[in-house]
């Protein structure tokens, strides 16, 4: 076989370039018995690959709680999968995209959106709800920085809503966060959830000896190559022009993929299929065989392809957007072929199943490549880094809360980018295509109505990384918290999450001390709140210049519930009550961060239980609508509750410390409640256990908290145009930024 041999005189410089070690060469040469040609050397880097392989996260994702009766499809195929009743399944995932949107923001943004939606409609649901989470740095002021992530902010903005408006699936909720760890690397990650009957759900299989395989969608072209391994290393000076390795994504072809992949599914003629996503035709093939224990045969030269000139190598690893692989059941070919041909895609038979358990690439006619398919997946290299506690945690364990007038600190933290509402980002995303959503208030959860069985599915993208910063164990637990009080406020029945794991520099023991901690917070958390994990990613060498991000295990909670309730106050007069005990708990808070210009402090206190029954009693029928509350503190809930409902409040809360209102402590939450139901209320939080004050009511034209006061109206008008006037640049920078 001498196609494409390797000049050995440059072999370290070649094995550099394909992010492999001497060590790893070694294997690969014992797995093939022989040198491998640059081919096999580009497969074996693909599959490999952090991104693929998770050689560096396997060690420490094992033992996540994966199992309960709702759990119909656990990490392993291409989403996850639970029962919301009535015969029909819930399908999501959510994934990174991060490397991608810092170098070419619109593009790297929309071709996440398009992997997750196909990740989901692999499966056999349509998508029928997307979320995002994105991170970045500062972006008040005219520093060239600012002026940077404002541009990669609207970029990746006008990248996840014009291809999800154009797809047709509507994008609900999300979040954004602005933190100076992110600088040289944003966060992009992508969540996408689809519907489909229990009896209808697909899986990436290739068997059946005989079988042909088929190549759908668009054609191969050379975008995308080394995507799966570019992601798999450090942003450094110059990456900026890594612009060949981020896909081109065309939404209107997905939206035809997605209708042929859905029409057919609606047949008897296939075994399996698979979404070509990272690492492309590579990981496609060798894992629909390795699912099944089968071996393939492709011909290459049959591949449909865009450009000139393409070879084998770039065949094999190009990540050109919108591709399938289909094992067909022979006899059917035609059939697949012309549901395909209806919707004016590409569809080529371009090979079939073999009982090898190898897969043998073929290029007109001549062997290019032979590779066991066993162990390119079992023998991925698993490094169980070495791990070290941070140094920077000695240092930010004790630490000064500064004592600001209450009513100045309200005023300056009300204005915050992460407090204020971002309509400016969610009005350019089309939220009601479909016509399924149901809550559009942008706070806590979101809902849709599922029309096929009635039920209502709540989802909520949520991390704290400044918890995850000073404690990453209870960071990520509280991240799951938070995610599943999110949607018990609307009244929905947490169920199960899918994770995003963006972290820094794996080779660092630092980085990999606060993943495994994370690891560890996210199982403590799944298993005693009984939300297994069904789906997930994981994203690592997340910096620049040896400065990595926060570590953000971002986590998207999934619950179903027969009703729901909206976000808003209901009535004037109405009793609030404060469920959730308050200390003065400042680690990390957004108080710390603003007036004493850092993240540190101890984490505030997890408690399972405490979640656990402010979930349940946050489904009582007596309550009008809830409020969760986390960043800013029970000051910020109000606020925000209050100028999204267009009432006044007026509320006392019991503090040790004036200051203590902006305190972060978890589990807690504000309920409406009728004053005629108060009795009954607070005879139902004392059997479930669970601390209550009765703080105050509904009504008036002011938020007033203890000693803090603001017109409504004046509240309003910061809540909800501060954001645009950031990002029109408006806002005098020196307003933004505590001098005292």
């Amino acid at each position: 076989m001498g196609y494409m041999e390797i000049d050995k005189s440059k072999l370290n410089e070649i094995l550099a370039q394909h992010k492999l070690s001497k060590e790893d060469y070694e294997h690969i040469v014992k797995i093939l018995g022989r040198e491998p040609n640059l081919v096999e050397l580009g497969i074996f880097s693909a599959m490999w690959s952090e991104h693929c392989s998770y050689k560096s996260s396997k060690c420490y994702l094992k033992g996540f709680p994966t199992k309960a009766p709702w759990v119909i499809q656990g990490p392993g195929e291409n989403a996850g999968v639970i029962d919301i009743g009535d015969g029909m399944a819930a399908v999501f995932k959510m994934e990174s995209h991060n490397h991608p949107s810092f170098i070419e923001p619109y593009q790297g943004a929309a071709t996440g959106v398009g992997g997750i939606l196909r990740d989901v409609f692999t499966m056999g649901a349509r998508p029928v709800a997307n979320l995002n989470a994105i991170r970045f740095a500062d972006i008040r002021g005219n520093s060239e920085k600012a002026k940077l992530h404002r541009h990669l902010l609207s970029g990746v903005v006008a990248g996840i809503a014009g291809y999800g408006n154009c797809v047709g699936v509507p994008t609900i909720g999300g979040e954004s966060a602005f933190e100076e760890s992110y600088k040289g690397n944003i966060l992009v990650n992508a969540f996408a959830l689809g519907i489909c009957p229990q009896d209808e759900i697909f899986y990436a299989k290739a068997e059946g000896v005989g079988n042909p395989v088929i190549y759908v969608g668009s054609k191969t072209g050379r975008d995308g190559l080394g995507g799966a391994v570019m992601s798999s290393d450090s942003f450094k000076e110059g990456d900026e022009d890594q612009r060949p390795t981020v896909q081109v994504g065309d939404p209107f072809t997905e939206k035809l993929l997605m209708e042929a992949c859905l029409e057919l599914f609606k047949t008897d003629y296939i075994v399996g299929i698979q979404d070509m996503g990272a690492a492309g035709l590579t990981s496609s093939s060798f894992e629909m065989a390795g699912k099944s224990g089968s071996g393939l045969r492709l011909e290459l030269d049959k591949v449909p392809m865009r450009e000139e000139g393409m070879n084998p190598y770039e065949l094999m690893l190009s990540e050109s957007q919108e591709r399938m692989l289909i094992c067909a059941k022979k006899g059917y070919e035609d059939k697949i072929i012309e549901i395909f041909k209806k919707y004016g895609l590409d569809a080529e038979i371009i090979g079939e199943v073999t009982d090898t358990g190898r897969v043998e690439l073929y290029w007109y006619g001549e062997k290019v490549a032979d590779i066991p398919v066993a162990p390119i997946t079992e023998e991925a290299p698993e490094l169980c880094r070495p791990v070290k506690e941070p140094e920077y945690l000695k240092e930010i364990k004790n630490v000064k809360i500064p004592k600001i007038n209450p009513q100045i600190a309200f005023e300056k933290l009300i204005k915050e980018p992460e407090v204020v509402d971002k309509a400016w980002i969610y009005e350019q995303y089309d939220s009601m295509v479909q016509t399924n959503t149901v809550d559009t208030k942008r706070v806590d959860g979101s809902v849709i109505r599922v029309k096929e069985n009635g039920k209502f599915l709540g989802m909520s993208a949520d991390c704290n990384a400044r918890f995850c910063y000073i404690n990453p164990r209870k960071g990520a637990a509280a991240a799951v918290m938070e995610a599943g009080r999110n949607i018990a406020v609307k009244k929905i029945t947490p169920k199960a999450i899918t994770d995003c794991l963006n972290f820094g520099n794996p080779e660092n023991p630092e980085i990999m001390w606060q993943f495994k901690e994370a690891c560890e917070g996210i199982k403590e958390a799944c298993k005693a709140l009984n939300t297994p994990v069904v789906s997930g990613n994981v994203s690592l060498y997340n910096e620049n210049e040896g400065e990595g991000i926060y570590p953000t295990p971002e986590i998207a909670m999934v619950g179903v519930s027969d009703s729901y309730r909206s976000s808003e106050l209901k009535k004037e007069g109405n009793t609030i009550y404060l469920l959730g005990k308050t200390r003065a708990e400042f680690g990390g808070s957004l108080y710390l961060k603003v007036f004493g210009n850092k993240v540190a402090g101890e984490h505030p206190e997890v408690d399972f239980d405490s979640e656990l029954k402010l979930w349940d009693i946050l489904g009582s029928d007596l309550i009008e609508s809830a409020k969760d509350i986390s960043s800013g503190g029970a000051a910020i809930a109000l606020y925000k509750w209050a100028c999204i409902s267009d009432k006044g409040v007026d509320v006392k809360i019991n503090v040790e410390n004036e200051e203590d209102i902006f305190a972060e402590s978890l589990s807690r939450a504000f309920v409406e409640v009728k004053p005629e139901n108060e009795e009954e209320f607070e005879k139902l939080c004392k059997e479930k256990g669970i601390y209550f004050e009765k703080v105050g009511r509904v009504g008036g034209d002011k938020i007033k908290i203890n000693d803090v006061k603001i017109d409504l109206q004046k509240a309003k008008d910061i809540y909800f145009n501060t954001f645009s006037q950031i990002l029109k640049n408006e806002i005098d920078f020196a307003d933004t930024i505590f001098e005292g």
